[in-house]
């Protein structure tokens, strides 16, 4: 199986270490992985600012990239809802790229998403001491339904302790530009996040969006707790880098 890793902008900018460890996910899972060099950004900020037609110039470029591969993976719950949900919508009137993008679209899926239900994965090579709670993001939640698919995952990687926080599928505020052009909004999110992280009593929380982690990651330290961690679920699951 020949597969394309997607590895989203935030990640290829902010933590490579993510993608590095979905890689290993993969070929231990019997991949073959590729990363495409020319992949840019999916398209999402330009599509939620109402710049529709450099969304679609993206969009298009993307499903040139991404459509000789048997699947699509990406470690973001956030852009593979885009790739999948938005791109046949967004192309749906052109002619020359309205099938590509459906097909591309069908054969995109989250990381989590893909390991058990395509693969039927049921056991990860991480092992993590630890006690985490986990953070549904929006997208992936409400998108594509990734639920169960992360703890299923979690459950089995030695030493972990996954605890439940209060209130794991609210927003943690961030949304892309959301956070920028309404502030006190977004804080106001992402403090009642940071509440439910802290009572959970954890070591870290976890997700599947960096752009949720690092949201939350960054009012924690602004409230001052400089010990609680924001790790993507790729990190715990694959474990660190071999030396």
């Amino acid at each position: 199986m020949r597969l394309a890793l997607y590895v989203t902008c935030l990640v290829d900018l902010m933590r490579p270490s993510i993608g590095f460890a979905a890689l290993r996910l993969l070929e231990a899972a019997g991949c073959e992985v590729v990363v495409p060099p020319a992949q840019t950004c999916c398209g999402q900020p330009a599509w939620s600012a109402g710049n529709r037609g450099l969304a679609a110039g993206l969009a298009r470029k993307a499903v040139a990239e991404l459509e000789g591969f048997d699947h699509v993976v990406v470690p973001s719950g956030s852009c593979a809802d885009h790739i999948r949900n938005v791109y046949p919508r967004l192309l749906a009137d052109d002619p020359q790229w309205a099938e590509r993008a459906a097909a591309v679209a069908g054969r995109t899926w989250e990381l989590t998403a893909f390991l058990v239900d395509v693969l039927g994965v049921a056991s990860v090579p991480g092992e993590f001491a630890a006690r985490v709670t986990y953070h549904d993001s929006c997208k992936g939640l409400r998108g594509l339904g990734i639920k169960a698919q992360p703890r299923r995952l979690l459950a089995g990687v030695h030493g972990l302790e996954v605890h439940e926080m209060a209130d794991c599928e609210e927003c943690c505020g961030f949304g892309g530009a959301f956070a920028e052009r309404f502030g006190e909004t977004s804080t106001a999110i992402v403090e009642r996040k940071c509440d439910a992280v802290a009572a959970a009593g954890t070591d870290a929380v976890v997700g599947g969006d960096l752009g949720c982690l690092l949201n939350i990651e960054g009012r924690l330290r602004r409230r001052g707790d400089e010990s609680t961690r924001g790790l993507h679920v790729a990190e715990v699951l694959a474990g660190p880098e071999p030396a």
